[in-house]
């Protein structure tokens, strides 16, 4: 392949911006990617930016879901063990309670695999 802008140079990489063939004379490296030079430096820079902050939120994300995960978790078995232990005493009320204990264990299992997809 040859460069875009001179058609007897061959090519050393594709624009992040606009993907066309650049020659080492009209490619501008931005955070180890390549630009066309005084074309797309600045789209290609706050592309790179853009995608770093999407990666640092992805985490911030995961992170929550996990913290979510845990509260739910541990409410959910409070729940469901307050409920079996009082079945004798509460009758159809500590069914409610055992109910609301795999309501919320579901939902700390939902956060946990919600969160993985996000590392």
């Amino acid at each position: 392949m040859n460069c875009f802008y001179h058609s007897t140079s061959p090519a050393v990489g594709l624009c992040k911006h606009c993907q066309r063939g650049l020659c080492p004379e009209c490619a501008a490296v931005i955070d180890d990617v390549l630009a066309c030079k005084h074309r797309h430096e600045d789209a290609v820079q706050k592309q790179e930016q853009l995608s770093a902050r999407n990666l640092f939120q992805s985490k911030r994300v995961a992170s929550a879901y996990h913290r979510n995960a845990i509260f739910y978790g541990l409410v959910g078995a409070l729940f469901t063990g307050f409920g079996a232990l009082q079945y004798r005493f509460l009758g159809l009320q500590a069914v409610f309670f055992i109910m609301i204990g795999f309501l919320l264990l579901y939902a700390a299992s939902a956060n946990y695999f919600e969160g993985r997809k996000h590392k």
